[in-house]
């Protein structure tokens, strides 16, 4: 089983999560189970974006609790359309969300701290489908309310999951196919890196458009827990995060 995580621009339409479920369905065909992590559709300005639902209102300055609730939204809608269209490609699943996602947390809303996850509900689910879809970025806490993990969460969430899950590894689908040697965004100059440890990753996510959270990172060195970043436009090789050298 893996865990494979899909950000909001492999999500922002339909033409690029058909790219998400050619992905999915090559994961159940080669490993049997995935669990899938989305993020909010699209970024920025986009309608379904979490920037866009926390402009909804300047009050959700007197609430964080409203304004999780309404961030964590995006993520959700997100989780709703990949399973329809999964389903329309013929692929059957679930979406967990909330309490039966099982991901517990603590804290300050907008930054909350994952405390435990409790996978008995994603792992009844896969007995009953071969995907199971969590919306990121987000947990509850004690008193049943949604949490958000922070700016970038649902990498974290991703990571959370493969560890509790013991997942093979876990997949990341971005706009470049793999950790580049420099930003992207700056230079179209890198070149592409097979393999890094995760000691050698952090100070690379320390850059302005990191590839992926630091704090997943960090959890997936934490757990030894293989990561694996690789392009959603290309079936090529990506680059493999092994936790530790050989």
């Amino acid at each position: 089983m893996i865990v494979q995580k899909f950000g909001g621009v492999a999500m922002k339409d339909k033409q690029t999560r058909q790219k998400c479920i050619a992905h999915i369905a090559a994961g159940i065909r080669d490993h049997q189970n995935v669990v899938v992590v989305v993020s909010a559709i699209g970024r920025g300005n986009d309608p379904y974006s979490t920037d866009s639902l926390l402009r909804l209102t300047d009050a959700f300055t007197y609430s964080k609790a409203a304004s999780d609730l309404a961030a964590s939204c995006g993520e959700i809608i997100a989780s709703a359309v990949l399973s329809a269209e999964l389903i329309e490609a013929g692929i059957d699943n679930q979406v967990l969300h909330g309490i039966h996602a099982g991901i517990w947390t603590e804290g300050e809303f907008g930054d909350g701290i994952i405390t435990d996850i409790d996978p008995t509900m994603i792992i009844d689910g896969l007995t009953e489908s071969d995907c199971i879809i969590i919306p990121g970025f987000q947990g509850v806490n004690e008193r049943g309310q949604i949490m958000t993990i922070g700016r970038g969460g649902s990498d974290l969430t991703a990571v959370a999951l493969g560890a509790a899950l013991q997942a093979t590894h876990v997949e990341f689908f971005k706009d470049v196919p793999g950790v580049m040697t420099t930003d992207p965004k700056r230079s179209a100059a890198g070149k592409k890196i097979d393999r890094l440890t995760i000691p050698e990753l952090l100070p690379l996510l320390e850059e302005v458009h990191p590839i992926i959270q630091k704090r997943a990172a960090i959890y997936a060195h934490k757990k030894s827990m293989p990561l694996y970043i690789r392009g959603i436009d290309t079936i090529e090789k990506g680059t493999w995060i092994i936790p530790h050298s050989d």
